[in-house]
């Protein structure tokens, strides 16, 4: 078929390469000059396979609803009277539940597993080299932390999935570099997670993708998507482009393409903020990734940089504008509570940029109620994570193959 995929972050360039990799005719639309130039350019850089985990755990609401009267905190808010926010952080807290909770979680992992089955097997194919490292540990500060992390555990047990939960000793064993008079309760140690270099892969997916035929067209902003007499016509400037199907990958643009076609999904803006610097003192850098609970915040080696980035802002309207000070505040002092030696921060780049969050954790992937429509959205932190499975269970429902994993609760169903 001629399909058409909105969006060349790396959720969309990995749903045109398996779309081309399963016969059809590709292309792909973006705003932007390039692949990755939106919400994949400050990717936090893990690739939290075993980690994976929705934000709605049990005990969460209050942590981070606390962590609002903090100078450093890792949620904010935008627009605190629309009432459509407050629904969706009621939806939320609901989805914190315990049972609702082990269900997102199963739902996140089985794809995060299956993306991870495909990555090394895209890594051996095209032998890909995206700075990655391996193992992730997860920095739990304070008591509070841990008892947080107790469901989790049970659950990871369950599941048999690699992990070890360490005290603050090994925890430091396994990260040499962490600065010794920053308090530490113990630390999660996914052996078998890994970090690198988001864009750096989301190049190489491209010209892997155009090798097979796929075309780019930079620079086009879709306006609208309206169904056709044969599939859906997108609508560029003043001009109509005609195509089978239609697969939205477009990040924090859908819900606007979407709300005319009568989809409505509970995708929610979040905006992030990321700063990497070069790394001036590299026995003081960390060796590989780290993720920081109490502060929602990740910390990745990617070469001679270190990356720092997190943080929710929920409420954002569009993905511009000036950096929020407080959460540059939330991540600088992370970074200097970790590792202050490391790199001179002064000189760090800056970033920030808009995603889609869904309430209870998983994105929806597959077939709307709108004839040729498709979908590939709302995975939050974990969008490279999920890159690869999610990009082939669409390109499997596109071309009505049986998928590779089971779709019960990752489709736009779940919300029906």
């Amino acid at each position: 078929m001629q399909v058409a995929v909105v969006g060349a972050g790396v959720i969309g360039v990995c749903t045109a390469y398996f779309l081309a990799e399963a016969g059809h005719e590709v292309v792909i639309v973006e705003r932007r000059n390039n692949v990755a130039e939106e919400a994949s350019f400050g990717d936090a850089g893990l690739l939290s396979y075993d980690s994976a985990m929705p934000l709605a755990l049990p005990g969460m609401p209050r942590v981070l609803l606390s962590g609002l009267r903090k100078p450093a905190s890792p949620l904010f808010f935008r627009r605190l009277l629309d009432p459509a926010l407050w629904r969706w952080i009621r939806r939320w807290r609901g989805e914190c539940e315990a049972g609702r909770y082990r269900r997102n979680h199963e739902r996140m992992l089985r794809l995060s597993l299956y993306s991870r089955e495909l990555m090394q097997a895209l890594r051996e194919q095209h032998q890909l080299d995206y700075e990655q490292n391996a193992g992730c540990l997860r920095l739990l500060r304070s008591e509070r932390d841990m008892q947080l992390m107790q469901s989790v555990l049970q659950f990871l047990g369950e599941q048999g999935i690699a992990h070890s939960l360490v005290d603050a000793g090994t925890a430091r064993k396994i990260e040499p570099a962490l600065h010794p008079d920053t308090p530490l309760a113990g630390g999660l140690y996914f052996p078998q997670d890994e970090s690198g270099n988001c864009p750096l892969f989301a190049r190489q997916m491209r010209q892997l993708a155009q090798a097979m035929g796929v075309e780019f067209h930079f620079g086009s902003e879709v306006r609208a998507i309206r169904q056709a007499e044969r599939g859906v016509s997108l609508h560029i400037g003043e001009q109509e482009f005609p195509a089978e199907a239609v697969v939205l990958a477009s990040g924090a643009d859908s819900a606007r393409l979407l709300a005319p076609l009568g989809i409505q999904l509970p995708l929610q803006r979040v905006r992030s903020a990321a700063v990497t610097a070069p790394i001036r003192n590299f026995e003081a850098a960390p060796d590989a990734a780290l993720f920081d609970d109490a502060y929602q915040v990740a910390i990745t080696r990617m070469d001679k940089r270190v990356r720092v980035a997190g943080t929710l802002e929920f409420g954002a309207r569009n993905e511009g504008g000036a950096l929020r000070e407080a959460a540059l505040h939330t991540l600088f002092k992370v970074a200097e509570d970790w590792f202050p030696q490391a790199c001179n921060y002064n000189n760090a780049s800056l970033w920030s940029g808009t995603g889609l969050m869904l309430p209870d954790g998983p994105p929806v992937i597959g077939a709307t109620a709108a004839r040729g429509v498709f979908v590939n959205l709302g995975h939050g932190a974990q969008g490279w994570t999920m890159a690869a499975g999610a990009a082939k269970l669409v390109a499997d429902i596109v071309s009505m193959r049986d998928t590779g994993i089971d779709t019960e609760g990752l489709t736009p169903a779940r919300y029906s």
